[in-house]
């Protein structure tokens, strides 16, 4: 059985190959800069579509350098269910209506009601 083991050898951490001959994928590095003047390089695939605009790692929104500007679409944002809540009811209400279902929930199990 000890023939069999490959010691000194964690298995599936390490890989037997060399990487002789292997060449990687092309590839370019575009820039991006932020309205303060942050740079911000990213990399990507030659046959990679390349983003108008990038989030830089300190949360900043940065254009393309030498690329066309973004553009403004005037399409309405996206609605969550909070915003259309929102619509039909007002803060208070909603804290009233959470405060009557809890209140329905704790004397159906036979808790003590607070009036």
């Amino acid at each position: 059985m000890s023939d069999r083991s490959l010691r000194g050898m964690r298995l599936g951490a390490q890989s037997m190959e060399t990487e002789a001959g292997v060449e990687p994928a092309p590839r370019q590095r575009v820039e991006y800069r932020c309205e303060d003047g942050e740079q911000v390089f990213v990399i990507f695939s030659s046959e990679a579509e390349i983003p108008a605009t990038w989030i830089s790692k300190t949360g900043k929104e940065a254009t393309l350098v030498n690329g066309e500007k973004p553009v403004d679409s005037n399409e309405k944002p996206v609605r969550t269910h909070w915003d259309m809540l929102l619509e039909r009811r007002s803060v208070e209400e909603l804290e009233q209506i959470l405060k009557d279902r809890l209140d329905k929930l704790r004397a159906a199990r036979g808790e003590k009601v607070n009036a």
